[in-house]
């Protein structure tokens, strides 16, 4: 898959641990409006997806991300490679953290079924919203992230998400 953005925030040591994550993520879009994962807690929007299981394929790990975190239902003959994003910063427990986040396109069967959300995913409080990419980034970009906690791995996030919603609109994905 092609490499579209490296967000490599150079906070980390170089010769020491290093931890490792592949994730997919979903790009869903229906005329003018993204499937997007809203925090209702944090007050923020993400693309759904998450790590790689032992085992599956990148697809299945889509399908079963989407079902879980926003109870849609991925069509499999939709799924189609975007690109790779990679991010490199300090992580929590290593001293070098690199994610892959490989991105689809994909559509999704209408009927909306139950969430089954991580822990994490259920204080955050989860929830599917079809928005506007504008809505996207007027509440990304304008809700004050400073006073969460772990601020500045948010600010990073939001950066991340919103840096490939603006790609989106500036390549015409929306009708």
């Amino acid at each position: 898959m092609e490499l579209i953005k490296e967000h490599d925030y150079k906070d980390y040591i170089v010769t020491g641990t290093i931890g490792f994550r592949p994730s997919v993520r979903a790009i869903i879009i229906r005329g003018d409006k993204l499937a997007m994962v809203y925090s209702e807690k944090l007050k923020h929007y993400l693309f759904a997806g998450g790590g790689i299981d032992e085992g599956e394929t990148m697809e299945e790990a889509l399908v079963r991300e989407v079902r879980e975190e926003l109870g849609l239902e991925v069509i499999p003959e939709t799924i189609s490679e975007y690109g790779l994003i990679v991010r490199k910063e300090k992580g929590k427990k290593d001293d070098l953290f690199i994610q892959e986040n490989y991105f689809f396109i994909c559509d999704v069967k209408d009927e909306v079924g139950a969430q089954k959300l991580d822990i994490y995913e259920a204080e955050e409080e989860y929830v599917l919203k079809w928005v506007t990419p504008e809505e996207v980034l007027d509440t990304n970009l304008n809700y004050n992230h400073a006073e969460q906690e772990n601020a500045p791995y948010r600010k990073r996030l939001m950066e991340r998400q919103n840096w490939l919603v603006e790609r989106l609109i500036s390549e015409g994905r929306f009708r």
